[in-house]
């Protein structure tokens, strides 16, 4: 078993907090902060997840010999009206760019879903994700 640690701490001001790990910095606010501080706490989660099965889709279709151009992956979340407003449900939108096999494409999403994202891992059981590909010419 493998261990990672982030810290966060608060900036003094407003909801504003700075995370920081191993490998970086991000910025975080809360919901009267001022536009431009940083993601939500959840708006984070959704992008992790993005970001975890996005990387996962990419090495995959390289694996494959694909030629990807570009990658988007768009997020959704619902969250519940009552506290703690959990997110309940997620959609991803892959949005892949180059001359793709549709089927191979699909693999990736599928292998990325199901056996190599550790977020997607995490939150399954707890929330409904759905996803769905474009690729574009």
């Amino acid at each position: 078993m493998s261990e990672i640690s982030a810290q966060v701490r608060w900036k003094g001001e407003g909801l504003l907090f700075e995370g920081t790990s191993g490998r970086g910095t991000v910025q975080l606010s809360g919901g009267a902060d001022p536009p431009g501080s940083g993601p939500s706490p959840s708006e984070l989660l959704i992008m992790a997840a993005g970001a975890c099965t996005g990387m996962d889709v990419v090495a995959i279709l390289r694996k494959m010999r694909q030629p990807i151009e570009e990658l988007v992956v768009e997020v959704h979340a619902r969250k519940a009206d009552d506290h703690p407003h959990r997110v309940e449900s997620i959609e991803l939108v892959y949005r892949l760019r180059g001359d793709l096999s549709e089927a191979r494409v699909q693999r990736a999403v599928e292998l990325s879903e199901t056996r190599y994202c550790a977020v997607e891992a995490t939150l399954r059981g707890s929330v409904s994700i759905g996803s769905r590909y474009i690729i574009e010419p």
